[in-house]
């Protein structure tokens, strides 16, 4: 009788090839689904100087192809988003980028290991977590503005590179919301390699070499700030949605077998612990790129093992003369390739309002259930999201946002809790004269 593992690996393995057979076209439509997030902040962290492109490319390739024998399903490898747009705010070398992903992924891996992962989850609300995502999408939007199109003139620096390019990658992710089926980032790409190639000196062009791993060694001090100011912000991003609900969703698309919390845990916290110290990009899976291979057709883990199959040749084989394009891609379009990251990472306010976008495996936190939810408690969500991402964008700090936020959920969680129990007869005086129809004494951030 074989081991479980190898048996699970068997039935994987089958599962992939069948629906390879299947639906070949499908399989590798799906598996473009997520390079619209991936694509912009991997060039832009790696023109940067923030990680090494060519040991992303090899590092998040035998992730997907790991994952997609583990699990069969078409599981997406994500950059970490909070960690990304923290890097590219501030200018971080490769150590400090490197630092920021090895705690987060010390962390989910101890979470995971000791089954603590589902009380830390209870303890940050879904609004923090939403207002951390919201505050590092419209970052990436302002880095986006102020770092790469503000320089641009309507014909400068080069006929290649400008602010017509920029207008016009615009209307091409326009034309792209309208018509999904058109993968933006991956179009947007190939127009700026060419672009790049285009005016690149001969002189500049570099041969084929084969990838060597280069070690990245973070000091004590890099560690703690960068783990402070990134990691922290990044660690309740990774458990909510590359973990738990990835997990819950992966189970929602009735595939014939999804991972576990615990597993999808381990599966991050080792990517990074044995990857990063390569310069690779912090990486993690989630719950959004999932959605997104499915609705372009992927099916099965197939999908992600041909993406990881062209992302390690391309690591391993091309890093040279990717390297030296990228140091020519034009900035206009990667200006609009990382604003559309930005917006898209900050549309998950949206389901503030709606309970089953939410984490729909477990009670709500908030001690409600059902599709709908009350008012009130909607319009303290949204603040509470408002108040951390106020938090993260005033003081360009997503560890501020984040101790903001979460100083205010417990607010209106105590003063809910007094509510329900009556209160002194103190409060309830307060809260009468708060209630009264005065425009003098209504509160400046609702209530």
């Amino acid at each position: 009788m074989e081991p479980p593992l190898v048996s699970r690996l068997r039935q994987s393995w089958s599962y992939n090839l069948a629906t390879l057979r299947r639906q070949p076209l499908a399989e590798l439509s799906g598996s473009l689904g997520d390079l619209g997030t991936l694509l912009p902040l991997m060039l832009a962290l790696a023109q940067a100087g923030s990680i090494s492109l060519p040991a992303t490319l090899v590092i998040s390739g035998l992730a997907n192809i790991l994952t997609g024998l583990a699990f069969g399903i078409p599981l997406p490898v994500q950059p970490m988003k909070a960690i990304a747009s923290i890097a590219l705010a501030s200018s971080y070398t490769r150590e400090e980028t490197v630092a920021a992903g090895l705690s987060v992924a010390a962390a989910v891996g101890f979470l995971s290991i000791t089954g603590l992962l589902r009380v830390f989850t209870h303890i940050v609300p879904v609004a923090v977590v939403r207002g951390i995502q919201v505050g590092a999408g419209l970052s990436l939007v302002i880095s986006a503005g102020t770092g790469m199109l503000q320089p641009l003139g309507w014909t400068a620096p080069s006929w290649a590179d400008n602010r017509l390019w920029a207008l016009g990658g615009f209307f091409i992710l326009l034309f792209a919301h309208l018509r999904p089926a058109i993968p933006a980032a991956l179009l947007l790409t190939a127009t700026g390699l060419l672009l790049a190639s285009a005016t690149q000196h001969t002189h500049d062009r570099q041969g084929h070499i084969i990838w060597h791993p280069d070690l990245v060694v973070p000091s004590p001090a890099t560690f703690r700030h960068a783990a402070l100011h990134a990691g922290l912000p990044q660690l309740p991003l990774t458990l909510l949605n590359s973990v738990l609900a990835a997990s819950s969703l992966a189970a929602a698309l009735d595939f014939p077998s999804y991972p576990s919390t615990t597993s999808l845990g381990i599966s991050v916290a080792a990517f990074n612990l044995v990857g990063a110290w390569t310069g690779a990009m912090p990486i993690c899976h989630g719950s959004g790129g999932l959605a997104a291979q499915y609705r372009f057709g992927a099916r099965s883990g197939a999908s992600v093992i041909v993406l990881g199959l062209v992302k390690l040749l391309l690591g391993l084989f091309a890093a040279g003369p990717l390297l030296a394009l990228l140091g020519t891609f034009p900035a206009a379009l990667l200006a609009v390739m990382v604003l559309a990251a930005g917006v898209e990472l900050a549309r998950v306010a949206a389901d503030l309002s709606d309970q089953h976008a939410l984490w729909g495996h477990a009670a709500d936190q908030d001690g409600e259930r059902g599709p709908g939810l009350d008012e009130g408690l909607v319009a303290e969500r949204w603040l509470v999201m408002l108040v951390t991402a106020a938090g993260c964008l005033a003081f360009k700090n997503d560890a501020v946002g984040f101790a903001a936020g979460m100083v205010w959920h417990w607010g209106v969680v105590a003063n809910r809790k007094v509510e329900q129990k009556g209160g002194t007869s103190w409060w309830r005086q307060r809260q009468r004269r708060r209630s009264t129809p005065n425009g003098e004494r209504q509160a400046l951030l609702g209530g």
